[in-house]
Protein backbone atom coordinates (compact mmCIF):
# COMPACT_ATOMS: atom_id res chain seq x y z
CA UNK A 1 0.00 0.00 0.00
CA UNK A 2 0.96 3.47 -0.36
CA UNK A 3 -0.19 6.88 1.13
CA UNK A 4 -3.19 8.04 -0.28
CA UNK A 5 -2.62 11.29 -2.50
CA UNK A 6 -4.59 14.28 -3.29
CA UNK A 7 -4.24 17.03 -6.32
CA UNK A 8 -3.60 20.29 -5.00
CA UNK A 9 -5.67 22.24 -2.73
CA UNK A 10 -5.53 24.67 -0.31
CA UNK A 11 -5.80 23.74 3.62
CA UNK A 12 -4.88 26.20 5.06
CA UNK A 13 -8.02 28.48 2.94
CA UNK A 14 -10.72 29.53 5.42
CA UNK A 15 -12.88 27.23 2.83
CA UNK A 16 -11.72 24.30 4.22
CA UNK A 17 -11.68 25.33 7.76
CA UNK A 18 -13.94 22.58 9.07
CA UNK A 19 -11.62 19.80 7.42
CA UNK A 20 -9.28 20.26 10.47
CA UNK A 21 -9.72 18.26 13.87
CA UNK A 22 -8.58 19.08 17.56
CA UNK A 23 -5.32 17.65 18.09
CA UNK A 24 -5.48 14.52 20.75
CA UNK A 25 -4.82 16.05 24.52
CA UNK A 26 -4.60 19.05 23.27
CA UNK A 27 -7.75 20.51 22.79
CA UNK A 28 -8.38 24.11 22.52
CA UNK A 29 -4.73 24.69 21.94
CA UNK A 30 -3.86 22.64 18.55
CA UNK A 31 -5.67 21.00 15.70
CA UNK A 32 -4.35 18.93 13.11
CA UNK A 33 -5.06 17.93 9.58
CA UNK A 34 -3.91 14.81 8.08
CA UNK A 35 -2.84 15.57 4.47
CA UNK A 36 -1.84 12.13 3.78
CA UNK A 37 -1.65 8.53 5.60
CA UNK A 38 -0.64 4.70 4.34
CA UNK A 39 -2.82 2.56 6.18
CA UNK A 40 -0.84 -0.04 6.86
CA UNK A 41 2.25 1.25 7.80
CA UNK A 42 1.18 4.19 9.42
CA UNK A 43 3.10 6.60 8.03
CA UNK A 44 1.53 10.07 7.40
CA UNK A 45 2.00 14.02 6.45
CA UNK A 46 -0.07 15.91 8.78
CA UNK A 47 -0.21 20.04 9.64
CA UNK A 48 -0.45 20.99 13.31
CA UNK A 49 -2.02 24.24 13.45
CA UNK A 50 -1.43 25.61 17.42
CA UNK A 51 -3.94 28.86 18.25
CA UNK A 52 -2.51 31.63 19.43
CA UNK A 53 -1.05 31.61 23.44
CA UNK A 54 -0.92 27.71 23.22
CA UNK A 55 1.52 26.08 25.86
CA UNK A 56 2.42 22.56 26.25
CA UNK A 57 4.58 23.14 29.47
CA UNK A 58 2.12 21.39 31.58
CA UNK A 59 2.73 17.89 29.61
CA UNK A 60 6.43 18.26 29.72
CA UNK A 61 8.81 17.45 26.62
CA UNK A 62 7.53 14.18 24.34
CA UNK A 63 9.88 12.11 22.25
CA UNK A 64 8.95 8.72 20.42
CA UNK A 65 10.61 5.66 19.23
CA UNK A 66 10.63 6.61 15.33
CA UNK A 67 11.46 9.35 13.25
CA UNK A 68 9.92 12.09 11.92
CA UNK A 69 10.38 15.35 10.13
CA UNK A 70 9.58 18.84 11.08
CA UNK A 71 8.85 22.06 8.78
CA UNK A 72 7.58 25.48 10.30
CA UNK A 73 5.04 26.71 7.75
CA UNK A 74 4.09 29.96 9.23
CA UNK A 75 4.03 31.66 12.91
CA UNK A 76 6.68 31.04 15.87
CA UNK A 77 6.77 27.94 18.00
CA UNK A 78 9.47 27.87 20.90
CA UNK A 79 10.65 24.48 21.76
CA UNK A 80 12.30 24.25 25.38
CA UNK A 81 13.95 21.23 24.81
CA UNK A 82 15.89 23.34 22.65
CA UNK A 83 15.59 27.16 24.23
CA UNK A 84 14.79 28.06 20.37
CA UNK A 85 11.99 29.70 18.47
CA UNK A 86 11.21 28.29 15.36
CA UNK A 87 9.98 30.27 12.58
CA UNK A 88 8.95 29.82 9.17
CA UNK A 89 11.36 27.60 7.26
CA UNK A 90 12.83 26.15 10.14
CA UNK A 91 13.43 22.23 9.06
CA UNK A 92 14.16 19.01 12.07
CA UNK A 93 14.75 15.93 11.11
CA UNK A 94 14.45 14.03 14.11
CA UNK A 95 15.82 10.59 15.22
CA UNK A 96 13.75 7.82 17.05
CA UNK A 97 14.33 9.06 20.64
CA UNK A 98 14.54 12.65 20.77
CA UNK A 99 13.25 15.04 23.47
CA UNK A 100 11.28 17.75 21.80
CA UNK A 101 9.06 20.43 23.75
CA UNK A 102 6.93 21.71 25.61
CA UNK A 103 6.27 23.64 22.82
CA UNK A 104 5.02 27.76 23.26
CA UNK A 105 3.67 30.52 20.78
CA UNK A 106 2.53 33.98 20.92
CA UNK A 107 1.03 34.31 17.77
CA UNK A 108 0.55 30.83 16.87
CA UNK A 109 1.97 28.23 14.37
CA UNK A 110 1.39 25.90 11.33
CA UNK A 111 4.06 22.91 11.78
CA UNK A 112 4.05 20.37 8.42
CA UNK A 113 4.95 16.78 10.24
CA UNK A 114 6.20 13.80 8.22
CA UNK A 115 5.93 10.88 10.51
CA UNK A 116 7.22 6.95 10.17
CA UNK A 117 5.93 5.03 12.93
CA UNK A 118 6.19 1.64 11.08
CA UNK A 119 10.14 2.28 11.50
CA UNK A 120 10.64 1.52 15.10
CA UNK A 121 11.85 -2.03 16.90
CA UNK A 122 10.16 -4.38 18.40
CA UNK A 123 11.74 -3.62 21.64
CA UNK A 124 10.20 0.07 20.90
CA UNK A 125 6.86 -1.09 20.06
CA UNK A 126 5.14 -1.10 23.27
CA UNK A 127 5.95 2.55 23.58
CA UNK A 128 5.66 5.06 20.18
CA UNK A 129 5.17 8.19 21.91
CA UNK A 130 5.88 9.13 26.00
CA UNK A 131 6.51 12.06 28.29
CA UNK A 132 10.53 13.21 28.52
CA UNK A 133 12.37 10.90 30.95
CA UNK A 134 12.43 13.65 33.83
Amino acid sequence: MTKTTITYWNPLSEENRDKWQPARGLEGMAEELTLSIDEQTGEYTRLTRFHPGADTTPFGGRSHEYPEEVFIVSGRLYDAAFARWLQPGYYASRPPGEVHGPFRTEQGCVVLEVSFPNRITKKQENSLCRPAAP
